[in-house]
């Protein structure tokens, strides 16, 4: 079997077992599309156990930054500037996502974005923004997090599983 129809069996295998946890027994602590973001994120930061590590740390990193801005919106820290309150805020805390890449862990820019992206973006459908500071599953953070680190072993192990196949 060539080596990206073993990938594609790998991942089409296992990609239909984290969408039945993720959708069914884990409902309730996993997000199947941000499972699935950690996933490609593994594969394109090196697909090796340090894009393991760097997809983690640099969704979780990015989603704890989403989860600060929406706790300073929510609170709405800088509400008495008006409509320029929310990007003010954005601009804070995206600053890091970049400034962070300095540190191996957090070097993946992309991968940091992603974690931002995902927490804002299922705290804004969800309505759960008010929820970034929660010690439970209502908080966005929390759920990308618990998704992030799901996908990205997935990704890992799809990656083994196809190199078996490969051979």
């Amino acid at each position: 079997m060539s080596k990206l129809t073993a990938l594609a069996v790998s991942i089409a295998v296992l990609g239909g077992v984290w969408a039945f946890l993720a959708l069914n027994p884990l409902a309730s602590v996993a997000l199947v599309w941000v499972g699935f973001i950690a996933w490609a994120c593994y594969f394109h930061t090196g697909g090796d156990n340090a894009a393991l590590q760097k997809t983690i740390a640099g969704m979780s990193f990015g989603a704890v930054m989403a989860g600060i801005a929406l706790a300073l919106i929510s609170g709405d820290v800088l509400a008495g500037l008006g409509v320029l309150g929310v990007p003010v805020i954005v601009a804070i805390t995206v600053f890091p996502l970049v400034a962070a890449s300095g540190i191996s862990l957090l070097s993946v820019v992309p991968a940091n974005v992603y974690g931002y992206a995902a927490a804002a973006g299922l705290a804004l459908t969800a309505g759960t923004a008010g929820n970034a500071a929660m010690a439970d599953l209502s908080n966005p953070v929390l759920l990308v997090i618990i998704s992030t680190v799901l996908g990205a072993v997935f990704g890992m192990v799809s990656g083994k599983v196809a190199g078996m196949l490969g051979k």
